[in-house]
């Protein structure tokens, strides 16, 4: 079985995003509304408690797993420390793979500095507004990071 894991920061804006337009949650082709990114599962959800820690998200349509992961501000640490838990757990054998798929170069100021206040420094009605915004803003830079993940790794068409 093949996972697909997408992660940024905290693991609660980007990468939940881009989980949820693998999976089909979402429009590719406009972005979602305020209350549409709201209803997805862990958005502008959690804290720092969860950070390497994947998340399931669901099954694509190809039965691929499909996870969120919040990494913190050891990123390249946490990422190295998860592929090599999964390797040493007998993964990468076969048809068992893993991709790890960094979401927050998608991510832009507005996301950054709201997701901050958001999450970070507990202040949700000065940092969603602008997490949301951020985020609508960023839908086609996440849409063409998944598309590129399934033609190129995962080897399909969107």
């Amino acid at each position: 079985m093949r996972h697909v894991i997408y992660h940024c920061f905290g693991g609660t804006h980007s990468s939940v995003v881009a989980a949820a337009i693998h999976l089909g949650r979402l429009d590719r082709h406009r972005p979602p509304s305020g209350g549409a990114l709201m209803a997805l599962p862990l958005f502008d959800r959690g804290d720092a408690t969860l950070w390497g820690c994947p998340r399931l998200l669901g099954e694509d349509r190809h039965g691929r797993r499909v996870y969120v992961l919040g990494r913190g501000p050891q990123g390249a640490a946490t990422a190295r420390a998860l592929l090599a838990g999964f390797q040493l757990a007998g993964g990468l054998a076969g048809d068992q793979a893993l991709l790890l798929v960094d979401t927050l170069a998608c991510a832009n100021t507005l996301m950054r500095v709201g997701g901050f206040l958001s999450r970070r420094l507990g202040l949700v009605r000065l940092g969603r507004p602008l997490v949301i915004w951020g985020t609508r803003r960023a839908y086609p830079r996440l849409v063409a990071l998944v598309e590129q993940v399934e033609r190129g790794w995962l080897g399909e068409s969107p």
